[in-house]
């Protein structure tokens, strides 16, 4: 054994102290697994050494699932895993007792799940209440995090999921600038009506699954209520005639109703379309919200995007695009929600 491990313990997932946020499936609680990207997991751990077993899918035997990994609230580590098991060392001669762990996935369902198999330090501790607010944030690549970040391979280079980065993406940026959970529901390529890339499923299909890849495993909605949902589909859809796509827009938007009678709903442009598919989003959205309130909702709002944000890879935003939507729509929020 390594000397900075003499001292260490081995604690199990299944620890009450080990704290996850998003859709994770607890089916065998000391291997927890998770698809959806922007899952979380929040230790709080001593000492100064700390390491983490995580069990990648290993989809199709070569894709692997990126993390973020964040220690004491400072800077991330964005780490590409490269095997089925992965021990991986985050922390080492850190000063100070006790520190504060977070682990991110930052790949979608598309890449394979992430199984958390526990964790190496001296000990753990209670971390601080989650915070109050939660905010759900349903979506297609850009609300994944697709084509944005650059920094470890280029566009056009590597596997197509390299530049993903759902801890950057423009929900977890605003989920944080407010002081809020987040959970992220989205699928690269899904729409509303009609997906791409041929995509069997569309969303309202599979927004009540754990893992929306293969449609499986149901989502229990009273594990988190958002005060907040946003919605920010369209742009796989392309333009369609408005009739068909307004009415299956309403009701997808009663369908979250009925999963949060409590939440506030805003729909959202998508940041990347084009001038043309921006026009017709904007005339669909207000008549969508429109149609909500004279039904009697009127907790529905629309939010129209000010400019495209393309500038990434496939035509999707970049990270520094991806903190310009996020401002925008963290001031929208802000001043329905009076936060």
């Amino acid at each position: 054994m390594r000397a900075e491990n003499v001292s260490n313990r081995f604690f199990s997932p299944a620890d009450h102290l080990i704290r996850y946020t998003g859709r994770f499936d607890f089916t065998n609680p000391r291997l927890p697994r998770a698809w959806a990207p922007g899952v979380y997991i929040e230790v709080g751990f001593t000492g100064p050494y700390c390491e983490i077993v995580l069990h990648d899918e290993e989809l199709y035997g070569k894709f692997h699932n990126y993390i973020i990994v964040v220690i004491d609230g400072g800077e991330t580590k964005r780490m590409k895993l490269d095997g089925k098991v992965n021990r991986i060392k985050v922390a080492e001669n850190l000063p100070g007792k006790k520190h504060r762990l977070l682990v991110c996935k930052g790949t979608e369902a598309n890449i394979g799940y992430l199984e958390f198999a526990g964790i190496y330090c001296q000990g753990l501790w209670q971390l601080p209440a989650k915070p109050v607010r939660k905010i759900e944030f349903v979506g297609n690549s850009i609300t994944c995090g697709t084509g944005s970040d650059t920094s470890l391979v280029r566009c056009g280079q590597g596997e197509w999921y390299d530049q993903h980065n759902a801890w950057m993406a423009y929900g977890p940026l605003t989920a944080r600038a407010l002081k809020s959970q987040w959970h992220l529901s989205s699928y690269s390529g899904i729409g509303l009506v009609k997906s791409c890339c041929d995509l069997k499923m569309v969303m309202p299909y599979v927004f009540d699954k754990v893992n929306m890849r293969d449609n499986v495993i149901s989502w229990d909605f009273r594990k988190y209520q958002p005060d907040v949902l946003t919605v920010c589909l369209g742009q796989n859809d392309g333009i369609l005639d408005s009739a068909l796509f307004c009415s299956r827009y309403v009701s997808f938007i009663q369908s979250l109703r009925k999963y949060y009678p409590g939440a506030t709903l805003v729909c959202l442009t998508s940041p990347m379309a084009d001038e043309k598919l921006a026009a017709s989003q904007k005339k669909y959205l207000t008549a969508i919200v429109q149609v909500l309130a004279k039904s009697g909702d009127r907790q529905v709002y629309s939010y129209f995007f000010s400019r495209r944000y393309h500038k990434g890879c496939g035509d999707h935003p970049d990270l520094r695009e991806h903190q310009e939507i996020a401002a925008e729509l963290t001031g929208f929020v802000r001043k329905i929600k009076g936060w």
